[in-house]
């Protein structure tokens, strides 16, 4: 038992916050930092160690993560995800996507609700709180009543009905709410007093970016501690993009990965693109933006609290923001399906339309190793239909040859 955490940190301004109990945002309104001793870290732990862990999935890195009581981890049964190749996108062996819809609920989200809901549990939090577009719902709504705990869920009424009953299914009390996922952010934020619950909205609490930060871990352990070239990730918050970012300066600082750091790649929908506009305009902050729509409800968020974490992982690593429309984020996730058999999820396909424009336009090189994020299943999202009909007593087997 025990954590190398020494303390937290204020992301813009770099007040120190006691470590050992719960926190929100910062003072200046801004998300916090976990920070650990990176030199006893590295005294203490190895990669040999590390590969002979037998903890499930990303609790592999419990030593790098902030929950100092092993009975405080709330496990649902965590894979390591794959890696799989892409051979339609670009050069073979070139293209990979990891596909985070292995994980519980179906999405990369269970591995910051993990850590939100563990460490809620380790404060003894009875009641928790979240707006959602559907994947941050489910999710939360698993783990906290895993762990025992109250859930509320508040959904932007044109959330994915698939999303909705699952979060309902799993004990959650849901709501659909006439706005977006900002307005059910404010009813979250205005609850904490008037309800009592503790909101785990976002970067509103400190361990949902340790939990994304096990994604850049276990890339980096997957790839032999060689990190791809590029990633091109599906922004809306922005909580993996930061926590990976995170982790690689985690890694380097303990000597566990070279100089050599992957070009960040922020991707959004045209019809929400504040991360993207921010980083066209040279601008640190990204203003909320209006009358926000996406087919990829994941990334649909109009205003993120750590836009310039995000704009910041871009710029330090030389990459770059993209938006990319609906109908091409379509058509490439049946593309896919069909040729590879690999099922995407919207945002997840955004990432390959981003890609194959990135490498049109001369962004990334053909011999670029480009890794693609998958954040869910497919299987969550509205698919097409299937029409075609036969009759048991009388059928044309020509129509097969068609």
């Amino acid at each position: 038992m025990g954590t190398y955490v020494t303390h937290l940190e204020c992301s813009l301004t770099g007040k120190r916050y006691p470590a050992g109990e719960p926190h929100g945002l910062s003072d200046a309104g801004r998300p916090l930092l976990v920070r650990y001793d990176l030199e006893a870290m590295a005294a203490d732990l190895s990669k040999d160690t590390l590969a002979a862990s037998p903890a499930p999935g990303f609790w592999r890195y419990a030593d790098f993560l902030p929950v100092e009581d092993p009975t405080h981890r709330v496990s649902l049964g965590e894979v390591v995800t794959p890696i799989l190749p892409l051979r339609s996108l670009g050069k073979p062996g070139r293209v990979l996507v990891k596909d985070e819809g292995r994980l519980p609920t179906g999405s990369f989200k269970a591995r910051g609700l993990a850590l939100a809901v563990s460490m809620a549990k380790s404060f003894g939090i009875e009641h928790l709180a979240i707006p959602t577009n559907g994947n941050a719902g489910a999710a939360m709504a698993a783990y906290a009543r895993a762990a025992g705990m109250s859930a509320t869920v508040l959904c932007p009424e044109d959330t994915p009905d698939i999303n909705l009953r699952e979060i309902a299914a799993q004990g959650a009390e849901t709501w659909l709410v006439d706005g977006l996922i900002n307005d059910c952010g404010k009813i979250v934020g205005g609850g904490k007093e008037a309800v009592g619950w503790f909101d785990v909205s976002t970067l509103k609490e400190p361990y949902r970016i340790e939990g994304k930060k096990t994604m850049g871990l276990e890339l980096a352990e997957q790839m032999d501690w060689e990190l791809p070239d590029v990633i091109f990730y599906p922004t809306g918050g922005g909580t993996g993009l930061i926590g990976m970012w995170k982790a690689f300066a985690e890694l380097q600082a303990m000597g566990w990965i070279g100089e050599k750091l992957p070009r960040m790649v922020a991707v959004q929908a045209t019809g929400c693109a504040p991360i993207v506009k921010a980083w066209e305009e040279g601008e640190e902050h990204a203003p909320l933006w209006e009358n926000a729509h996406t087919v990829a409800a994941g990334i649909r968020v109009p205003i993120a609290v750590g836009d310039f974490l995000i704009l910041r992982a871009v710029r330090d690593s030389g990459g770059f923001a993209m938006a990319v429309p609906d109908d091409e984020i379509v058509a490439m996730r049946d593309r896919i399906a069909a040729e590879e058999g690999v099922l995407l999820c919207p945002e997840g396909a955004a990432t390959a339309v981003a890609y194959r424009r990135a490498l049109s336009e001369g962004l990334v090189g053909k011999d670029d190793h480009a890794l693609l994020w998958n954040c869910a299943t497919g299987l969550k999202y509205p698919l097409p239909e299937v029409t075609r009909r036969l009759s048991k007593d009388a059928v044309d087997y020509g129509v097969f040859a068609s």
